[in-house]
């Protein structure tokens, strides 16, 4: 599964990836405004983390992925947890 998390806290994009590795998910994460994120593509699953990220970039890229099957999240919390509950939810427990 891919998992594109947009927003969150830039010291934790490795803890974001290794969670989601965890998860055996491929992750990519934007913690802030870049050129790249006009190459999203189209992932399974949207996480927005709205706390740290500004209603412009959020518009910018709910617009991208308008008319695909990509489900989107939003949490306002941006922390390790709440990356783990919303895998739990999507994805399912971690197989050990």
């Amino acid at each position: 599964m891919s998992v594109v998390i947009i927003g969150g806290n830039e010291c934790m994009v490795r803890r974001y990836t290794e969670i989601c590795k965890e998860y055996k998910c491929k992750a990519k994460v934007y913690p802030k405004m870049t050129n790249e994120l006009k190459n999203i593509g189209s992932p399974d699953l949207m996480i927005l983390f709205t706390n740290t990220i500004s209603h412009k970039m959020i518009r910018r890229v709910l617009s991208d992925t308008k008319g695909q099957s990509t489900k989107i999240t939003r949490c306002h919390s941006s922390s390790a947890t709440a990356l783990k509950n919303i895998l739990d939810e999507h994805v399912g427990c971690i197989a050990e």
